[in-house]
């Protein structure tokens, strides 16, 4: 069985900054103002939420700065946190000029590249919670913070019309960072040693994944030996919308192929690679 190998994204950090910041000072008054599919923030709202990541990122990891916080048990309390914090720094930001901000974020997001660079992708690091609650290694929290400012950039870009970055070299390793859930995802289905689930991402920046029970735990692998017990379809346009929110798994049904076991399959579209 053929593991899935690690993502390594450090070097398209600088590259999605260039592109963000080239797409920030573009934009026009009304731009700025738009909504977008995070619901009550506009454009500059989810730019401000960018900037945001950048310091507490640099706070708290790079200075190891951490001010005593409130206590943390489960998912709930987590997403709660995360839910407020971002709400709280957004809102207290939006005095901030839309030509301060690039400068602000042009500033923070060359510190931020710096330090990501410098980190060794192989060492093992905290939690992606969303991956799981177990230690997660460095590569796997790159790439978390990766499809995070891959997402909101593509929000962006969608509230204003501008054509995302859909680059294989840019998506696929979104997609394949947040299939990275999938055994969480699965962790309280129950099923026979050896069941085998399919699940094809198609479009140019796609691929293909498997999801196998081996005694109670379920891995994920690239390649089987036997035909799956239940496989799924999902278009790349739909499933990065699917995976972070954007769509329902009842509105991503009727676009989305199951064949097999659906009650296995089906477990696929409430797969959420994001904590907030």
């Amino acid at each position: 069985m053929r593991q899935p190998q690690p993502i390594i994204v450090y070097h398209l950090f600088p590259e999605i900054l260039d592109r963000l910041l080239e797409l920030l000072s573009s934009l026009s008054t009304e731009d700025w103002e738009k909504p977008t599919a995070c619901e009550g923030w506009s454009v500059k709202d989810v730019a401000l939420h960018l900037l945001g990541d950048d310091i507490g990122n640099l706070s708290r990891k790079r200075d190891a700065y951490s001010p005593a916080g409130e206590p943390v048990e489960g998912w709930d309390d987590l997403v709660d946190l995360v839910n407020r914090l971002n709400d709280l720094w957004v809102r207290a930001t939006r005095r901030i000029s839309p030509r301060l901000l690039c400068d602000l974020q042009a500033f923070t997001g060359a510190q931020m590249c710096a330090y990501f660079a410098s980190l060794d992708p192989y060492a093992l690091g905290g939690p992606v919670s969303w991956a799981g609650p177990d230690p997660a290694p460095v590569w796997l929290d790159l790439a978390r913070e990766y499809t995070e400012r891959w997402l909101h950039q593509q929000q962006i870009r969608d509230a204003v019309g501008k054509p995302g970055l859909k680059e294989p070299r840019f998506f696929a390793p979104v997609l394949d960072a947040f299939v990275r859930a999938l055994p969480h995802t699965y962790r309280e289905i129950d099923a026979e040693d050896g069941t085998l689930v399919a699940l094809t991402i198609s479009g140019e920046a796609g691929g293909k994944w498997f999801l196998l029970r081996v005694g109670d735990l379920w891995n994920l692998a690239l390649d089987v030996s036997r035909p799956a017990d239940a496989e799924v379809v999902v278009g790349q346009d739909v499933a990065w919308r699917l995976f972070t929110k954007g769509t329902s798994p009842d509105e991503a049904r009727s676009v989305v192929t199951i064949t097999g076991d659906r009650r296995l399959g089906s477990r696929v579209l409430d797969m959420v690679s994001i904590i907030a």
